[in-house]
């Protein structure tokens, strides 16, 4: 994911313009296109805090507050994806002994467009009780950058509704702000800071008080894209029993954030995507719902058909510098607005082309949609994009003719690291030196081999020309690939991270590796070399891959590319290495997701600190990350397929299952699965013995 904001004005001294805030203690609830971002005790006042709409931060504050009484909060968290909880004692108030009394209990719960704080204030004591609450709230209707770039904006002033003189208005020509209190407050006021609603409640002992409080934000311009959905959740809800409850738990908690990260196409309300994360990124991103929906496809392959046709309908139809739009080409990003940081020199149109890897893993998604049982109607009818994606790989992916895909960005305004590792640092040799572009990244070689791969498999099952020529294709760049990348050092050859402009070798040793493994880029001794790789201390935090090993130049536990921890990248080396022969290394990365899983209550973020557990038992947070983050919440699927040895191909009516399951996760049972659009559920017993109940007509192999 894009932007790590910011890098330092000045050697040594902060940045003139503001520091991202922070995220590692807050409770954010979500219901794409909106979401709540508050601290820990569920008051939005500092930072990232807010209610946000549609990339706009609708609420920046909404404190509750009880006059002269000290607010003591004792608990408060997520509840699912869109709901939360907090439990506050108002100290001294109705006390006769030393045993807390009144507590205000805050229930949230967001919705597009909408967020509801359910109050309560319950007084258990023996004798009456008198408060007087106010609720202060106000906005700066910030946009999303300036919220992360920690540019600080001036309020809007609120003003009470003439009409009913109960709610409070914020807005401009682009999202209008309501907050409405029920019962009616019993005093409300509004200032160019701030606004208030106030209610003096008294409780006899034994009485509960109940408000509710509403805030809507609306678009002035209408429903611009993305959209909230209307539809049902496009895959069969998992139901994991395992030995292991930090294992069910992660992939209970996953779903949830999985169903209120959903979108969709305003002019196609049927087909939906997943936001690539809050708060940062709650919007479509090629590459991270191409990779999200693969990752789901055991779950059924109505979210991959529809994000494949969001994708195939903005697919590059000419070429622009600006966009980086090319034909055939799959995009980036997709924003409300332009994305501005004068600061950083970086200005992105709302449609952004800027990615080397998207094309290229569209083509594959298309390709295992169609083996996990995808209509052939509906993939007949994508091939067109299939063969112009293709296409744009040979074209325009291989800029100068090396037979490698590459990137640069030749606006001076756009990304300058276009794979998924895209901040400025990401790619490096070994020494910490960065690499200058065009850059062609040894992952994305395999992406697309895979896909010229598949690609050939779809066009000759569908009667369709090309076939044997991009089998050629792929096999030449398999070649290539072998005699540019390959460099070795003390421990023996590996393939290098990629090549630089000058197609020198950028050597340093990253977690890469598990994106080569299982695509058949490698052969069984390579696969075996960089196994053990990704098996040692430096790239292997224990609770999973570190970006870059800690042996290299640069090497950064906290750095975004460069020495954390991606459950994601983890997640994809996992299933690399169990498809290439490897289980034993695979379940030892699985075991650290899962076991960083429990430290992170379910809700696996972004990326966080590659600190390993050699050096404590609990993973640190990148304090910047999102979470939920949706790759990182479809992990928790594809490490289950991937100690399953799961994998479909219905065409040729067959099913594998090879389960390399640890111990301490047997026995197993999941529920929920799908195949051929028929259900599917697995038993694995404590001895490891496999018990199948797949539908009718596929044969299921036990093995690989």
């Amino acid at each position: 994911m894009s932007l790590k904001i910011p890098e330092e004005a000045v050697p040594g001294h902060a940045t003139a313009w503001g520091l991202q805030p922070f995220l590692h203690d807050s409770c954010i609830t979500l219901h794409a296109p909106s979401f709540t971002v508050s601290r820990p005790d569920g008051q939005l006042r500092e930072g990232a805090d807010g209610f946000y709409h549609g990339e706009r931060r609708a609420l920046a504050r909404l404190e509750i507050t009880a006059d002269r009484v000290h607010a003591a909060p004792i608990a408060g968290g997520v509840e699912g994806a869109d709901r939360a909880l907090f439990r506050t004692v108002l100290r001294g108030v109705a006390e006769t002994t030393a045993d807390p009394a009144v507590v205000l209990e805050r229930r949230r719960t967001t919705a597009p467009g909408r967020l509801t704080e359910s109050l309560s204030v319950l007084n258990p004591g023996r004798i009456p009780a008198r408060i007087r609450l106010t609720l202060t709230a106000g906005t700066d209707l910030a946009t999303m950058e300036q919220v992360k770039s920690g540019r600080p904006m001036g309020p809007v002033p609120a003003t009470v509704e003439v009409a009913t003189g109960a709610a409070l208005l914020w807005g401009d020509q682009t999202v209008q702000v309501r907050l409405t209190g029920s019962p009616m407050p019993t005093g409300i006021q509004a200032s160019a800071e701030s606004g208030q609603l106030h209610y003096d409640i008294t409780l006899a002992p034994g009485a509960n008080w109940e408000a509710e409080l509403v805030c809507t934000a609306e678009d002035a311009e209408g429903e611009p894209f993305p959209a909230p959905t209307t539809e049902d959740t496009p895959w069969r809800t998992p139901r994991l029993r395992s030995a292991d409850r930090r294992f069910d738990n992660w992939l209970h908690q996953s779903h949830a954030d999985l169903q209120r990260l959903l979108l969709s196409d305003p002019d196609h309300r049927e087909d939906v995507f997943l936001a690539a994360g809050a708060p940062w990124f709650a919007t479509l991103f090629g590459r991270d719902s191409l990779w999200a929906a693969r990752m789901l496809l055991p779950l059924g392959t109505g979210l991959a058909a529809s994000t494949l046709r969001v994708l195939a309908r903005r697919q590059g139809c000419t070429t622009d510098p600006i966009t980086q739009e090319q034909p055939g080409k799959i995009l980036h990003e997709v924003r409300r607005a332009s994305l501005r940081l004068p600061e950083h020199s970086l200005d992105l149109p709302p449609v952004y082309y800027g990615t080397v890897d998207a094309t290229p893993l569209w083509v594959t998604l298309l390709h295992d949609a169609w083996r996990w049982g995808l209509d052939p109607a509906q993939v007949e009818a994508l091939l067109p994009h299939a063969e112009a994606a293709l296409g744009w790989m040979r074209d325009h992916g291989d800029a100068d003719g090396d037979g490698f895909l590459e990137y640069i960005d030749t606006t001076g305004r756009g990304l300058a690291n276009q794979g998924w590792k895209d901040s400025g640092d990401s790619i490096r040799f070994r020494d910490g030196r960065l690499a200058e572009p065009p850059i062609a990244l040894c992952e994305v070689q395999a992406y697309a081999y895979e896909a010229a791969r598949g690609g050939a498999a779809l066009l000759r099952a569908f009667a369709r020309p090309g076939a044997d020529e991009w089998e050629e294709w792929a096999e030449r760049l398999k070649s290539r690939f072998r005699s540019a990348f390959w460099v070795e050092d003390e421990r023996g050859p590996y393939p290098a991270v990629a090549l630089d402009r000058d197609k020198r070798p950028a050597d340093s040793i990253t977690s890469g590796f598990g994106h080569l493994l299982g695509t058949g880029l490698l052969d069984h001794a390579e696969s075996a070399l960089l196994a053990q790789r990704l098996a040692g201390p430096d790239l292997d935090s224990g609770f999973g891959l570190r970006t870059l090993s800690s042996d290299c130049g640069g090497f950064n536990p906290l750095g975004y590319h460069i020495g954390s921890v991606w459950p994601h990248d983890t997640a994809i080396a996992v299933h690399g290495l169990t498809r290439a022969g490897h289980p034993e290394t695979a379940a030892a990365l699985a075991v650290g997701l899962i076991r960083a899983s429990g430290a992170f209550d379910a809700r696996l973020p972004e990326l966080f600190a590659g600190y390993g557990t050699d050096t404590g038992h609990r993973p640190a947070p990148y304090p910047a990350a999102c979470r939920p983050q949706a790759w990182a919440a479809t992990s928790a699927m594809l490490v289950l397929q991937a100690l399953l040895g799961l994998s479909a191909d219905v065409p040729n009516g067959t099913l594998t299952l090879d389960p390399q399951l640890p111990a301490n996760l047997r026995p197993l049972h999941i529920a929920g699965l799908e195949v051929a659009g028929q259900p599917l559920e697995i038993s694995i017993a404590a001895d490891g013995m496999a018990n199948v109940q797949a539908p009718d007509g596929l044969t299921v192999h036990l093995g690989a």
